[in-house]
């Protein structure tokens, strides 16, 4: 069966979008509010940081993830959502509850890592 992909289709173009693997887990993240590659690293355990980068990258194309540098030693770089990307958030709400209530999935609360003593 081949792929069938509806450029004209919301839901298909949408599915385009949001469907790469820890996509959705990324925009999850950063609903709480802005964080840095760091931060999204230790939240999204597993994910390679050429993973990650590729993730934020698409998703800064697609308008939904805003980069910010900021002028400083050494440079700071956080990423937040944009409006675009915080239409998104009812979608992941409903996923939430859809686990909750079909898949008996309690929930995915992040807990950061401790960090370690030097």
């Amino acid at each position: 069966m081949s792929a069938i992909s509806n450029s004209r289709c919301p839901v298909c173009r949408t599915s385009e979008i949001i469907s790469g693997k820890w996509t959705l887990l990324v925009i999850r993240d950063l609903a709480d509010g802005s964080q840095r590659f760091c931060e999204l690293e230790r939240s999204l355990e597993g994910i390679s940081p050429r993973t990650l980068s590729l993730r934020l990258r698409g998703l800064e194309q697609e308008g939904i993830v805003e980069r910010r540098t900021y002028p400083e030693v050494p440079p700071r770089v956080e990423y937040s959502l944009t409006a675009k990307g915080e239409a998104l958030l009812p979608l992941i709400e409903d996923m939430r509850r859809y686990g909750r209530e079909y898949l008996g999935v309690d929930d995915c609360a992040v807990t950061p890592a401790e960090p370690v003593a030097a």
